[in-house]
């Protein structure tokens, strides 16, 4: 797939993503606000019917104490009024009805004659003037109370005007009415903010202080008085239950999260399977060319033999064999590399250890490595101080481990080289250092040089040629040993391998 492409698609998926999770956070952001919103009309409206009922109260206590006092009015209307009210009922006696069951028939009515013709209008006018006096009573009673209710409250304290364990009642009542199961705590103050009366809870509000948790209402709203009083009531769970009423939209958020995270691995991945692609076939070129001067170079020697007069001189004739088993060691080791990389297609090598003695295999690894070391001008320093050095390891690969970062120090140094390895125990580990004086390496390059196809850039040294496997191949088989490997490296003072190893135990 072309990188233009891929950058298409990403981009897409980029707006993509980022319309959807936008529109989700504005839909739980309206979805909030519209709860909240919910929430606070149902509180207001809780109050106002609160603060009406505690005031429909206190005017029929009012008017319950005024119809006490008139209820000797009331006796004397009934004695003014008995007569009237016997003529009441024989005018009732005087409407006779007669059914005609048999025939279905609308009855007929017919109105007595016995009290004269002016029976209707007599007793109309008797109930207008009975509504008119029973009318002006009651709204003589009404006055009196609406009076009293004025002079007596008007001086009184807010604390005698209501009775706070039946506006608990009150409060709780009309909430749960309206939906609101909350746990709650109220006070009532005056208007300079001073407390009144409170619940458990002590509710802080500083005057002027906007408070969008403190609900407020003003106590006899119809009332002008200068011992005005409010209630305020606030609900310490509010936020948990407005993040509770998004409950349901929270698993469509994960789902978003989830499938975000899934596509950003997949773009890593097809970053990193493009990266590995790229190398792998600059590696397959370079490869070729690796294999590229043997194979010639074997071949112009194999023609050499095949010329008689190069038989029948000894000194070419050596000469030759020697190119061939020089170039032939050269190939050996460049497939050698790329066996190498097969094991890194498998989760673990397959190792044959072994009970081993680490001091004496670095011993022979320098014996062997020495030659190339002197032949430089260079030299081995050791200083092999573990006590303890009996290690399970594949002889063979942990060879090959010494032996690549011996290489490396050797490679990648531009002055006499000088490689120092060290032994010691720390604890029930054995470690092993290889520290030299090359180059170095930049911080950036510490945390990829164990990756696959890796190669740090070597500056001014052109002729160190690889494929970047041996460091790979190190981590690979150090880890495989239930070991660890760090390394310290600075620009022009070199660079110093560490390996942890644990060794056997009871040794």
């Amino acid at each position: 797939m072309r990188k233009s492409i891929i950058w298409i698609l990403i981009t897409l998926m980029v707006i993509t993503f980022g319309a959807l999770i936008a529109l989700q956070v504005r839909y739980l952001s309206e979805t909030a606000i519209m709860a909240a919103n919910q929430f606070d009309d149902g509180v207001k409206r809780s109050l106002i019917q609160t603060v009406t009922l505690l005031e429909e109260n206190e005017a029929l206590k009012y008017l319950a104490q005024t119809l006490e006092e008139n209820q000797y009015v009331q006796k004397e209307d009934n004695s003014l009024y008995g007569s009237n009210s016997r003529k009441d009922l024989k005018l009732q006696d005087s409407i006779k009805t007669r059914w005609n069951d048999s025939s279905g028939k609308t009855p007929d009515i017919k109105l007595s004659t016995g009290h004269g013709k002016a029976t209707i209008e007599e007793t109309s006018k008797f109930l207008r003037e009975k509504f008119e006096l029973n009318f002006s009573r009651s709204k003589t009673i009404l006055d009196q109370a609406v009076f009293r209710w004025l002079r007596e409250t008007e001086n009184t304290e807010i604390s005698r005007r209501i009775n706070f364990n039946e506006l608990d009642e009150i409060l709780t009542t009309y909430f749960e009415s309206n939906n609101i199961n909350l746990p709650f705590y109220y006070s009532v103050v005056d208007r300079q903010n001073k407390i009144i009366y409170q619940c458990n809870k002590t509710i802080n509000v500083k005057k002027g202080e906007p408070n969008t948790d403190v609900y407020s209402q003003k106590l006899f709203p119809r009332e002008e008085s200068q011992r005005e009083a409010y209630l305020q009531v606030v609900f310490p769970t509010k936020k948990n239950f407005i993040f509770d009423s998004l409950n349901l939209l929270l698993p469509s958020i994960g789902v978003i999260l989830l499938t975000l995270a899934i596509f950003i691995i997949t773009i890593v991945v097809i970053f990193r399977q493009k990266q590995l692609s790229t190398i792998k076939n600059d590696f397959i070129n370079n490869m070729t060319h690796e294999f590229k001067t043997p194979i010639s170079t074997i071949s112009l020697a194999s023609q050499m033999l095949q010329d008689q007069s190069v038989g029948m001189n000894p000194k070419m004739l050596q000469q030759a064999s020697n190119v061939i088993k020089d170039e032939t060691k050269r190939l050996s080791l460049q497939v050698e590399k790329v066996l190498q990389m097969s094991m890194f297609e498998n989760e673990k090598t397959t190792l044959k250890p072994s009970e081993t003695h680490l001091n004496n295999l670095i011993k022979d690894i320098i014996s062997s490595f020495s030659l190339k070391v002197t032949s430089k001008g260079g030299e081995i320093v050791t200083n092999l101080k573990a006590t303890r050095d009996l290690v399970m390891i594949d002889e063979i690969h942990f060879t090959n481990v010494i032996f690549n970062l011996m290489d490396n120090g050797l490679k990648y140094c531009d002055k006499t080289p000088i490689l120092t390895l060290e032994t010691w125990n720390e604890k029930e580990n054995v470690c092993v250092s290889i520290e030299d004086n090359g180059i170095g390496m930049k911080k950036d390059d510490l945390k990829k040089i164990f990756e696959k196809f890796y190669r740090v850039s070597t500056g001014n040294l052109h002729d160190v040629k690889g494929f970047g496997l041996g460091l790979a191949y190190v981590k690979k088989i150090v880890n495989d040993h239930e070991g660890t490997i760090k390394v310290e490296s600075e620009i022009g003072l070199g660079t110093k391998f560490t390996i942890i190893i644990p060794t056997i135990k009871n040794y």
